[in-house]
């Protein structure tokens, strides 16, 4: 069994959720750590065979720490096996929904050093019920504008779980 560290970049709580489920599929041959962003500076990468990292979008962008993380580690996540996944409302269109054809997957590898050896994308969550009001406001205004959901009393999970389960199915194949 080799010990894997999953570490995620979550602003509503759905990366986290993604993160989880990809820690229960891969627990059943890998020791597994899932830790937040915030949480990973307080560990040894040099422990870990393999790292995962899932990070959110919010107004296009990755959060800053994110970066910043990847940047200071950027020698021990080269040496591992490695991922990166992305969650974002915008993957929830067909031709948007790859690693090759997703903006913000883009712009991620364009920003940064790290050259991850598994990538992929996954469609996240619109809950309006959460958002406070200017989070509602902007979002239903994006949504509106790429013509998404807009009802701002629900909450649309756009999310492919089996698709989550391939790529965790994917990252065992390192074994």
């Amino acid at each position: 069994m080799k010990n894997t560290l999953i570490i995620y970049s979550s602003i509503d709580g759905h990366t986290k959720k993604i993160s989880a489920k990809i820690a229960e599929y891969l627990s059943e041959k890998d020791n597994v750590d899932l830790v937040s962003l915030s949480d990973a500076d307080t560990l040894s990468l040099k422990n870990y065979q393999q790292i995962i990292i899932g990070a959110s979008i919010r107004y296009g962008n990755y959060r800053k720490d994110l970066f910043e993380f990847i940047d200071k580690n950027l020698e021990d996540l080269n040496e591992k096996e490695n991922a990166f996944f992305s969650v974002n409302v915008v993957a929830r269109k067909s031709e948007k929904n790859s690693a090759e054809s997703n903006p913000y997957v883009n712009k991620f590898l364009k920003a940064t050093k790290w050259k991850p050896k598994n990538i992929d994308v996954f469609a996240g969550v619109v809950d309006y019920p959460t958002y406070n009001f200017f989070d509602k406001f902007m979002i239903r205004l994006i949504m509106w504008i790429t013509s998404g959901p807009t009802n701002s009393k629900a909450r649309f999970e756009f999310t492919d779980w089996n698709r989550v389960k391939r790529f965790a199915e994917d990252l065992t194949k390192f074994n």
